[in-house]
């Protein structure tokens, strides 16, 4: 396990917080899939997910540009389509701009 890292503020933070069903089939395949096509993505800075019965996933973009472009892509759309239908009991996302970060290394 890691940290995304740090990146030049300012950027967005997707911030995806949620609540799993019992029903679980294909949720770790499509979570690997959608990790690697997210790295893919123009403006796509890092990830960092934690899960404990509540699940937060952060994703770092460069641009709130860039982070709905990801939001449009034809795969993550379907994602998101079984998450709703599927996985999540419940969930929200919030989109943060960070202005300014620090760290202990």
């Amino acid at each position: 396990m890691e940290l995304a890292g740090l990146f030049e503020p300012p950027y967005y933070a997707v911030i995806f917080s949620s609540i799993q069903t019992g029903s679980l089939d294909g949720y770790a395949e499509m979570a690997e899939e959608m990790d690697a096509l997210g790295r893919e993505q123009p403006g796509f800075l890092g990830i960092e997910s934690a899960r404990s019965g509540l699940g937060i996933t952060v994703s770092y973009w460069r641009s709130l540009e860039d982070l709905q472009a990801w939001k449009r892509v034809a795969r993550h759309r379907v994602a998101q389509k079984l998450g709703r239908e599927r996985w999540y009991e419940s969930y929200v996302t919030r989109v943060a701009l960070v202005q300014y970060e620090y760290s202990r290394d």
